[in-house]
């Protein structure tokens, strides 16, 4: 391994990422600006061609930042694993979906695995980054590249180190988030650090790859069981009659021991609402009940359902049936001011008030187009806002000039609390 580290330490290191999306692509042009020789791997060949044309197929890496490495002939992408044969490290990330029992569907890593091992050679790094169950790294992996006779920690590393990409945040990104990272050797570990240290501003190391796996999935269950609680305290205060954002802002004076959690339609992304089944299903298997992430998920995937409620009330108070009307919601993106369509809950909440008969549009400043049968996108413009029988707010784009919306709207279900500072006509608005 003293060969792999001086390569790169001195960046002459022919870095390789599996799978350019969300995480991979960013990752590959991080040490691509760092002046690493990159090759990004992804199976999608129209993405591949994307990124070699200098079109960032994401938000958060620009085309301007994509063209900058691509020019310079240091980040190319292909589909052919063959050039794994070349390459010094290799960092997964591929998805790591659930199926529709909630159990964790880990084919693709297996898959690529198997692609590494009929490459595999001296002095390679590989590093799994795809969030996943604790174990997954020294039960699945380590067995298979162990099968091709080279001895890890001495010939070859493996090391797990979880993504912790937030789409959308312009504060905390790839470099200044701190990096988490298991070997399964410590000298797998130190070869890993070194790598990511060449891009990252702070690097942490823990005892295992298995304690790096369980930090990511702390780390997401930690947001998935409060988001439940303040969705069920929205629920209660829905009960009591109470504005649950009223009680939270206050809440938030006290400067210890709380901190804020807000409520919506339901959980969205790549992580929050995946993440805790891949430790309630490792659990399971170790006769384990992971009651609490069974609770969160419990509420959190029911709370499309209260919007789908809330609507239905408000426009029953207007003389109005939801067969029939025409419903508008605004923002479809899983957080705002993002095209991260990834387990939205707005989709479920039209396909639930599709359902009861509603006729659904929508709009949305990032996405123009969702595969789902009947949803129409329009324009947002004053005429739209007036002629909709009601305007469903499921995602808070800070481009929204929610004044306007509830000026022009005949009844308005605002689900992010996205209307607080709109003054005027707040009879028509109906929060979660």
């Amino acid at each position: 391994m003293k060969v792999l580290n001086g390569k790169i330490a001195d960046r002459s290191a022919h870095v390789c990422v599996i799978g350019l999306g969300y995480v991979g692509l960013p990752l590959a042009v991080a040490f691509a600006a760092a002046g690493y020789r990159v090759t990004g791997i992804d199976t999608n060949m129209d993405r591949t061609e994307e990124i070699n044309d200098a079109r960032s197929p994401i938000q958060d890496v620009s085309s301007d930042e994509l063209r900058q490495v691509v020019k310079a002939g240091r980040l190319v992408a292909t589909t052919d694993f063959r050039v794994l044969q070349d390459v010094d490290t290799v960092s997964i990330c591929v998805p790591t979906p659930l199926r529709k029992t909630k159990d964790p569907d880990i084919s693709y890593i297996i898959s690529v695995t198997g692609e590494i091992c009929h490459y595999l050679h001296h002095d390679q790094l590989i590093v799994l980054e795809s969030t996943t169950y604790p174990g997954t790294t020294d039960e699945v992996i380590q067995p298979l590249l162990e099968g091709t006779g080279l001895k890890l920690g001495q010939d070859v590393g493996l090391a797990f180190s979880p993504e912790r990409i937030d789409p959308g945040n312009s504060k905390y990104h790839l470099t200044n988030t701190p990096k988490i990272i298991g070997g399964v050797t410590p000298a797998c570990a130190q070869t890993a650090k070194l790598l990511y240290e060449q891009i990252i501003d702070t690097v942490v190391t823990v005892s295992s790859c298995r304690a790096a796996e369980m930090v990511k999935l702390l780390e997401n269950t930690f947001r998935a069981v409060n988001i439940g609680l303040v969705n069920e305290v929205a629920l209660m205060c829905d009960r009591l009659s109470l504005d649950v954002w009223e009680i939270i802002e206050a809440a938030s004076t006290k400067p210890f021991g709380f901190m804020p959690f807000y409520p919506g339609p339901g959980l969205g992304g790549h992580c929050i609402p995946l993440d805790p089944h891949y430790l309630a299903w490792k659990l399971r298997t170790l006769n384990y009940r992971a009651r609490f992430i069974e609770l969160a998920d419990d509420i959190n995937t029911n709370m499309p359902h209260h919007v789908v409620t809330r609507v239905t009330d408000a426009l029953n108070e207007q003389r109005k049936s939801v067969n029939g009307a025409r419903l508008l919601v605004l923002g479809v993106a899983y957080k705002a001011d993002t095209n991260d369509l990834r387990e939205s809950p707005a989709l479920e909440v039209i396909r639930l008030l599709q359902e009861k008969g509603g006729e659904l549009y929508f709009h949305d400043p990032y996405i123009m187009e969702v595969d789902i049968v009947g949803l129409q996108y329009t324009e947002l413009n004053e005429r739209v806002l007036s002629w909709a029988d009601c305007v469903i707010i499921t995602t808070n784009h800070s481009c929204y000039d929610y004044t306007q919306i509830v000026e022009h709207a005949q009844l308005v279900i605002d689900s992010r609390n996205a209307t607080r500072n709109v003054v005027a006509k707040r009879e028509k608005i109906y929060k979660l």
